[in-house]
């Protein structure tokens, strides 16, 4: 299975983000089903504001239970 470029650019961008120091760690809640998510932010700066680029969200319980890794 081939990773997409996408996939391959934000994660360049998340590895920055977190050598430069720029990340955060904030409590939201999901769109769809209103449960409380923790999702990991890459934090940039638009002249004075803050910007905050979500990257996904923490796994609930058992990480190893979540996802199944791909095939040898």
């Amino acid at each position: 299975m081939s990773i997409p470029d996408h996939a391959r650019a934000n994660f360049e961008t998340l590895l920055r983000a977190a050598a430069d120091g720029n990340l955060a760690l904030m409590e939201c809640v999901d769109a769809a089903t209103g449960t409380p998510r923790y999702v990991i932010f890459a934090v940039g700066r638009d002249g004075e504001d803050f910007v905050f680029t979500p990257f996904g969200h923490l796994a609930e319980g058992n990480p190893y239970e979540a996802y199944v890794p791909p095939e040898p």
